[in-house]
């Protein structure tokens, strides 16, 4: 029996130290990968930058490195396709771009002119774009009508419907569970709590609304107006007769498309593009984005390009929910380094945020303050940079938006649960109290907040509304009657917020890295990304214990009601005083 027990145990060992030993030599062979990954991406001569709209468009590449490895694109980061696209019109071995389109979206319609802004600049270049698709989306179309050609599948679809914002409205569904949000507010326009508050948009809310989706839908409808030669009024009849379920045949005699294919066909096309014969046996030569957009030129001075996107919070504990996030805490730090780094001549302060934390706002803008004394700070805005994503860009030297950039919404709010309903009268559960002080109980679960604390906090909430205010006047050279009359928690489109002074000049990431170049008195520059992207083994570790698959496991389930209900879930662990105008404004 004990020769039993011997053996057992050391097999058991063996297969122990054996598991180990796997998974060190399988981390550094992966490390080997991944190394050769980064050092192994070429270009050959003849090649098509090969763009997969296909998934969800976000501010930046995650997973790339593993995703290289695996021989795929991973989640679309606009970061690396306006990289890629701006390399590859500069590379001579690139001859044009293929756009394959599919199931795609993007976190905005900012993001999505951008993407097309640059391909417009690539094609100056004279080089060639050719789309082609079995279905587009509307914004896959939007981004693709820039093509020379526009291809579809003969039995495909192009979506093609306009724009609508519809806001989520729970406070009969939190009453059916005795919960009512206690709201304290400035700002007439400040429409987030009303997701809590109400059932239907508020006058003020709608009208805001109609403005931007008009304006976001009036620069998609001239883009493509002017690219594929339509003019809006035909666009706008088109959407209306909802086009997106005619007859293929449809498409192209309203020249939304230009023919009807199927994919041997485009490959004929794209191979005559590139002087080859289109029987040719040889194989296309294509190149990924991430592989373009590792072409760096390290020339001249460094302009630093800081991705500020997600909610802003004040410490990861106090984040709605596991998605990217503008941490205050990590930001201050991150900018201080910046400031001191002698070979950062400037930086360029990328916002795409909705706002968050009054607290957090308040520390980030202390902080670029601070690095405005050493050195130009320059924002641009991506999809939104509003509320306290708003305030955070206040103090900048210049402000870029995109035309459809949500901006703005300079207001202020708190947001208290009762749940006392929920507590004694669905559960049966009762509270008694003791206390030293009139209000030693304020904030408990156990009652609403009554009148008179609530005008102790609307006291609050002003003071700080007139802070915001009083940043935003500071910060763009304005008194605070004036701010006053854009306030109120008004949201505008870019091109709007240019009109009022709330942002400097409409453009992209690049035009404000030359803006900054510009103010640093830079003749020569190159940038650098900010943060760092993870290291490969960050990534591997983040894929092995799960990473954030569970969460967007809900996202998909939840839709629309991912946001108000992982902020509903965590609201006790968020700051009570927000800066914030809803994550998504529900566009489609």
């Amino acid at each position: 029996m004990k020769q039993f027990f011997k053996y057992t145990c050391a097999t058991i060992v063996g297969i122990i130290i054996t598991g180990i030993l796997a998974t060190v030599f399988g981390i550094i062979a992966l490390a080997g990968i991944a190394a050769a990954s980064e050092t192994s991406g070429s270009v050959a001569d003849n090649s098509v930058l090969v763009l997969n709209l296909s998934g969800l468009m976000q501010e930046r590449s995650e997973n790339a490195r593993l995703s290289a490895i695996a021989g795929t694109e991973g989640t679309i980061g606009l970061d690396t396709y306006l990289k890629a696209i701006s390399n590859a019109q500069k590379n001579d071995k690139v001859k044009g771009i293929y756009i394959e389109a599919g199931a795609f979206a993007a976190d905005s319609y900012a993001s999505l002119q951008a993407v097309r802004n640059a391909l417009s600049n690539f094609k100056k270049s004279g080089k060639w774009i050719i789309a082609y698709g079995d279905t587009y989306t509307q914004g896959a179309y939007y981004v693709a009508s820039v093509a020379d050609k526009i291809y579809l599948n003969p039995q495909g679809q192009i979506d093609w419907h306009g724009l609508a914002s519809q806001p989520i409205f729970l406070k009969d569904m939190l009453a059916k569970f005795g919960i009512k949000m206690q709201v304290a507010k400035v700002g007439t326009y400040k429409s987030m709590p009303e997701m809590y508050t109400a059932t239907e948009m508020s006058d003020a809310n709608r009208a805001q609304t109609q403005a931007y989706i008009n304006a976001i839908w009036g620069n998609v409808v001239n883009d493509v107006s002017k690219s594929r030669h339509i003019t809006p009024q035909k666009l706008n009849q088109l959407a209306d007769s909802v086009i997106t379920f005619a007859d293929t045949k449809e498409f192209v005699t309203e020249h939304l498309a230009d023919s009807l294919i199927y994919t041997d066909e485009v490959k004929k096309i794209v191979k005559k593009r590139l002087g080859m014969e289109p029987d040719d046996d040889d194989n296309i030569k294509q190149v990924t984005p991430s592989v373009l957009a590792a072409e760096n030129d390290d020339e001249g001075d460094e302009i630093a390009v800081y991705y500020a996107y997600g909610d802003v919070v004040d410490g990861a504990a106090s984040s709605p929910n596991s998605n990217h996030k503008i941490d205050a805490q990590t930001v201050c730090r991150d900018l201080e380094k910046l400031a001191n780094d002698d070979d950062v001549k400037a930086v360029v302060l990328r916002v795409n945020s909705g706002g968050g934390s009054a607290y957090a706002s308040e520390q980030i803008w202390h902080q670029i303050s601070e690095l405005k004394k050493k050195k130009p700070v320059v924002v641009s805005m991506g999809g939104m940079a509003a509320s306290g994503a708003y305030y955070i860009s206040a103090p900048a030297n210049w402000i870029f938006a995109e035309p459809t950039t949500l901006t703005g919404s300079i207001g202020i709010f708190g947001l208290f649960p009762d749940a006392s309903g929920l507590l004694k009268d669905k559960l049966g559960i009762k509270f008694d109290a003791v206390k030293t002080n009139a209000h030693s109980d304020f904030g408990a679960i156990s009652r609403p907040i009554t009148p008179e604390e609530m005008h102790i906090l609307e006291g609050y909430i002003n003071r700080g509304y007139q802070l915001f205010r009083q940043r935003v006047a500071d910060g763009r050279h304005m008194t605070t009657a004036q701010v006053e009359k854009i306030a109120q928690g008004h949201v505008f489109a870019g091109q709007d917020a240019l009109r009022i002074h709330l942002v400097d000049q409409l453009g992209g990431l690049d035009e404000a890295v030359a803006k900054a170049a510009q103010l640093a008195k830079l003749k020569e520059y190159h940038t650098s990304p900010y943060p760092a992207p993870a290291s490969w083994l960050d990534q591997l570790v983040g894929q092995i214990s799960g990473g954030n698959y569970l969460d967007e496991g809900i996202r998909s389930q939840l839709g629309p009601l991912y946001e108000p209900v992982m902020m509903l879930r965590n609201i006790d662990k968020a700051d009570a005083i927000q800066m914030r105008m809803p994550y998504e404004p529900n566009i489609e």
